[in-house]
């Protein structure tokens, strides 16, 4: 059963028709009172509450009957529903226990798509991970290792993938979140629709409308035809908005509207279009730290961030990296043709006990390195060591200021303008130097104020 609490009779009708509809059994209370009456004599599996249900519209009747329902019993999933310029209410109310909240006037779609993925989560029980038993329901072929805390991640992934709920993924640069993401898609519903990939960290603030929602004939001077936007290219799959992170203020309320509302316009036109994707973002920064300095949006935080996935450094699962240097050392015998190469139990063990900032990354990039370089087959820990000394210890290492003299950002800031000197401001020699694309520098440039020539 499910409770719909306002005091709007139009309201409560429109949603039980609705829920009615789906097979959802429904009962209905227009006052904090007659919730509770209700709530003596049945447990419903999730509730709708809309925050201004009375005279007031301050929304602190709302909020209070959230606390006293989630104190009752804090079992009972909360959906709340509120106006667009009400969200600073709903996102408080997120941290009170409420699971997800509606925009009015919301799309019927998507709020039957929002409680689906609550009561589907609610319903799943977590169980005890065991790879056998994991890749017998799923499908994890490119995810490699045994480590349990990978193999609790699995689990959850395989719990949440059924469900449109959207995901946040989290770690380290190089741990492989956007394995999980494919792993997400591939094992959900939306399957055989498109996976689209977003990296906001390689798109210039001034190209993200245009990027993410497309544009229309004429909408700038370079628009020669109309152009599909990220989500448009993902209707009815997943978007995979990786280093979500890096997006800057304006961009993220842009992003939050298409979000909430499912709906955008492509740059230059005045026409909305509609949109049904699931959302799953990554980032290796600290969300929560950057609300808290006012660098990335609350309601933004808790709009994608129903399911955490929080992915370990490669450090803390070492009885992985035996695993997975002979995954990568396997796919190397047959992209080089050399079917003997083998890692020594020594070289396996010496591998095991390295600190790998860089993670799965790092770890694949040193194998294939030392495939290259070692003359025989069968690679020692001698021979990883000879090419750590270049990947550990490089010849910059003695220009490098002492630690505390100097922020990252400023030491960015420095090599970038060194970097657009040598090149004479050639961009793309600059974010090849780098190491980094077009677009990232461009952002980088943008966010320091460095002058620079576009290039033609």
């Amino acid at each position: 059963m499910i409770l719909i609490v306002d005091d709007d009779l139009a309201i409560r009708t429109s949603l039980a028709l609705l829920l009615k509809k789906e097979g959802f059994s429904v009962k209905g209370a227009s006052s904090p009172e007659d919730t509770f009456e209700v709530l003596k004599n049945e447990i419903p599996e999730l509730i709708l509450l809309d925050l201004n249900f009375s005279i007031e519209t301050s929304g602190d009747e709302g909020m209070q009957l959230l606390q006293r329902i989630h104190k009752y019993n804090p079992k009972i999933p909360v959906i709340l529903i509120t106006g667009w310029g009400t969200i600073d209410l709903a996102v408080k109310g997120m941290k009170e226990g409420a699971r997800d909240f509606i925009t009015k006037p919301w799309q019927n779609e998507y709020l039957l798509q929002s409680i689906n993925t609550i009561l589907n989560l609610a319903n799943q029980a977590p169980q005890s991970a065991n790879r056998r038993k994991l890749e017998q329901k799923f499908h994890f072929e490119n995810i490699v290792g045994e480590d349990p805390k990978l193999l609790q991640i699995l689990e959850t992934v395989g719990r949440v993938s059924s469900t449109d709920a959207p995901v946040l993924i989290t770690g380290e640069s190089g741990t492989g979140k956007e394995l999980i993401a494919e792993a997400i898609h591939t094992n959900s519903k939306r399957k055989t629709k498109p996976f689209v990939k977003v990296n906001l960290g390689g798109i210039s603030s001034t190209l993200f409308e245009s990027e993410l929602f497309g544009h229309v004939r004429g909408a700038f001077t370079d628009a020669k035809t109309d152009r599909a936007g990220r989500f448009e290219m993902a209707h009815k799959g997943t978007i995979f908005l990786d280093e979500i992170g890096e997006l800057d203020l304006s961009s993220q309320v842009k992003l939050l509207r298409v979000l909430q509302e499912r709906t955008f316009e492509p740059l230059g036109s005045s026409k909305s279009r509609t949109v049904d994707v699931r959302i799953i973002c990554a980032t290796n920064r600290n969300l929560e730290e950057m609300v808290a300095q006012g660098t990335f949006r609350e309601d933004l935080f808790y709009r994608i961030n129903l399911i955490t996935v929080k992915l370990p450094a490669l450090r803390e699962r070492p009885g992985d990296i035996p695993i997975l240097a002979e995954f990568f050392m396997n796919n190397l015998k047959v992209i080089y043709e050399r079917p003997t190469l083998q890692l020594s139990p020594t070289a396996l063990k010496w591998l095991k006990t390295l600190t790998l900032q860089g993670n799965i990354r790092q770890l694949k990039n040193i194998v294939e390195r030392t495939v290259l370089l070692a003359g025989d087959d069968v690679l020692e820990a001698e021979d990883f060591k000879r090419n750590m000394n270049s990947d550990f210890l490089p010849a910059f290492k003695s220009s490098l200021p002492e630690v505390g003299t100097i922020t990252l950002e400023e030491m960015e800031y420095q090599m970038i303008i060194r970097a657009m000197e040598f090149h004479q401001q050639k961009i793309s020699k600059v974010a090849r130097a780098l190491g980094i694309t077009r677009f990232a520098l461009y952002r980088r440039l943008e966010k320091y104020g460095i002058s620079y020539e576009s290039e033609n």
